[in-house]
């Protein structure tokens, strides 16, 4: 299967390129942003971007969505910013089909 375009491979599972909203009505994931480096997945969570509380429910929320523990999902990149990486450490063939669902 083929990577969604804002995957990247890693030694130890996927990068993921992020478009996070913060204080969103409604928590989701799914859907393309554009970005500075390409295409991102768009994440809601309903949370203020205060003290690490958002970057806290995003990685929650994909870790629910993509049937991980939430300490396989790990913050690399914009701790302070919109446009987020994270990685999502575990077998990439199987996170990938579970990506293209919500892509």
């Amino acid at each position: 299967m083929t990577l969604p375009p804002f995957a990247r491979p890693d030694a130890r599972g996927l990068q993921l390129r992020l478009k996070v909203q913060p204080r969103a009505k409604r928590e989701s994931v799914g859907g393309l942003a554009p970005g500075v480096e390409g295409p991102r997945l768009r994440v809601a969570v309903n949370v203020a971007p205060e003290d690490g509380k958002a970057n806290k429910a995003v990685t929650a929320l994909l870790a629910r969505h993509l049937h991980v523990p939430p300490a396989a999902v790990t913050l690399l990149h914009g701790a302070t910013s919109r446009e987020k990486t994270v990685l999502v450490e575990g077998d990439p063939a199987s996170l990938t089909e579970r990506l293209a669902a919500l892509a």
